[in-house]
């Protein structure tokens, strides 16, 4: 029996995709959930898994566009069950005797397979990891990939935890993207980077991906749809880095995450945000939608474009939950698997233009919502501080904000709130 793999809803006004990669070669077995194609869309990259196991019979190819509904391949269960051990005769695929079992066992032993995201469960499957013995990074304790990975590294990438034989999953370094998104090395750049297509003008074109596409879209309806304003301030951090600097060690031993400046800058904007509120709203026609939580997009570029990632309901989160959110983002970035829940829904956002060496900027808002946070790079600068001059860790920070809600003195005064709170972080832990 032939059964369709259809692309799936792929979120609110999203309607066509890419196919950009085929992870399961034409005629290969798969089992039920693997991952067969990566779609990639104008929010997001997403995996489609299996519906059922058998061997796989491509309809549409890389590169293909493809909506909503449409057929992408078929999958022949009877193919399968003809390749399997004992039937027809004929050899079986490799893969046949090992993929299916492996899942079935460890359905069987952790219980908690099915909770996996299909990227997850393949690494968990090829390796037979019992996902129980690891601990998990994700939302609510969720396994990740990221968590197989750094379990398999630590255990020797096979060694006490993937059977003898079984390939190895290098987990790639912080600073490295994920290969679909990494840079051709010298040797080959030449015959990648299409340099011998530019014509006789010495021009090449290449068409806009869907996300630049969007992004370009977002970004011309913000400047047109809202009066944007930006005002200025500047933020002493010497308190921060001298809590961190404190507090770093005995903070990662006790909740495994590193503490960043982010999850500073994230508590400080979720306190000043319960107080300027006409800053977490929106405008909806003729009304002003006020929002009791804050849904936090942290904005992160990539070699695709721009990722903004949410942080949900981040006026609950620990500092420990929020670093954790944002490593786990942060990889989900990199490999490009951000799901579509996870960049939709922000009432609010930050941007570091600071990790690149910005000094100062004006963000652009993210539609519809009505203000963005700017931070920029850590500057040592001589201020004067009850007056003498003292050498200090200084940031400007941006507030971009539409006129039309927030007025000028609710602008200003969020941003000196921001700073009050974070040049004072004991007011953080007691919101005051």
């Amino acid at each position: 029996m032939a059964i369709d793999v259809v692309v799936p809803p792929l979120g609110e006004s999203v309607t066509q995709a890419i196919l950009i990669k085929w992870h399961k070669a034409d005629g290969a077995q798969a089992s039920m959930d693997e991952p067969l194609c990566e779609l990639e869309t104008d929010k997001a990259n997403v995996d489609i898994p299996a519906p059922a196991a058998g061997l796989i019979r491509r309809v549409k190819n890389e590169g293909d566009t493809v909506s909503v509904g449409e057929v992408i391949a078929r999958i022949d269960t009877v193919g399968a069950a003809a390749s399997a051990p004992g039937k027809g005769g004929g050899t079986p695929a490799v893969s046949a005797p090992a993929a299916m079992p492996a899942a079935s066992a460890l359905a069987a032993s952790a219980g908690k397979l099915d909770d996996l995201s299909p990227a997850t469960r393949r690494i968990v499957a090829e390796n037979k990891v019992d996902p129980s013995t690891i601990a998990g990074t994700g939302r609510g304790g969720r396994l990740t990939k990221e968590d197989v990975q750094n379990s398999l590294q630590r255990s020797g990438n096979g060694e006490g935890g993937a059977p003898v034989g079984a390939p190895p999953q290098p987990t790639p370094a912080r600073h490295e993207a994920p290969a679909s998104m990494t840079t051709p090395s010298p040797k080959t750049a030449p015959a990648q980077s299409g340099a011998m297509n530019y014509d006789a003008r010495g021009e090449r074109r290449v068409p806009m991906s869907k996300i630049r596409r969007r992004i370009a879209e977002t970004l011309v309806k913000a400047q047109q749809t809202a009066a944007i304003l930006t005002t200025f301030n500047e933020v002493d951090l010497q308190a921060v880095m001298d809590l961190r600097s404190k507090f770093k060690e005995t903070f990662e031993k006790t909740h495994g995450v590193g503490l960043g400046f982010m999850s500073f800058f994230a508590k400080a904007t979720v306190q000043a945000l319960k107080e300027y509120p006409h800053v977490n709203a929106f405008i909806e026609g003729e009304n002003i939608v006020y929002h009791h939580h804050t849904h936090l997009g942290i904005a992160v570029s990539t070699d695709r474009g721009l990722a903004v990632p949410v942080l949900k309901n981040a006026q609950d989160l620990s500092f420990a939950r929020i670093e954790s959110e944002i490593k786990r983002l942060a990889s989900a970035v990199r490999d490009g698997k951000l799901g579509l829940e996870e960049l939709s829904g922000g009432t609010f956002t930050i941007t570091n233009g600071g990790v690149f060496g910005s000094l100062l900027s004006t963000p652009i808002l993210n539609p519809p919502q009505s203000a963005i946070l700017g931070m920029h790079t850590i500057q040592k600068r001589a201020m004067v501080i009850n007056d003498k001059i003292e050498i200090r860790p200084m940031m400007y920070l941006a507030l971009s904000y539409d006129h039309r809600i927030v007025d000028g003195k609710e602008a200003i005064g969020f941003l000196v709130r921001i700073k009050q709170l974070l040049e004072d972080p004991a007011r953080l832990m007691l919101e005051v």
